[in-house]
């Protein structure tokens, strides 16, 4: 059983930052695209960043030069730096990972539970 559990979530005023991380654990041969969505109350969940196996990042042109996305393939981990935090970037940050499971072989997408963001003005 492959899990992807966020963390570091929290409450931050307009222009603050935070550090969210994602763990990976489980029957875990390989781990290809990590990435992290969010959703925002009342709106529909959007793509936020994704960084390939080979270091390879892409952003949502609403974050670019305000967020890092980065991966440790040793701790199975995706990071996401949240810099000069605005309120509309208030909602649930959701880790998202393409897994290749040792069991099977076959890859598929995991979801973790999601971690509140709330940034205040």
């Amino acid at each position: 059983q492959v899990q992807l559990v966020e963390s570091g979530g929290g409450l931050v005023q307009a222009g603050g930052s935070l550090t969210l991380s994602c763990a990976a654990s489980g029957s875990i041969l390989s781990i290809n695209d990590m990435r992290w969505y969010r959703q925002a109350p009342g709106k529909q969940r959007e793509f936020v960043a994704t960084i390939t196996s080979a270091g390879v990042n892409n952003y949502a042109d609403s974050v670019k030069g305000r967020f890092t996305i980065s991966r440790d393939n040793a701790k199975k981990t995706v990071y996401l730096l949240v810099n000069s935090l605005k309120p509309e970037d208030t909602a649930v940050y959701y880790c998202n990972a393409e897994v290749r499971d040792s069991s099977t072989g076959w890859s598929r997408n995991y979801w973790g539970q999601g971690t509140q963001v709330t940034v205040s003005s």
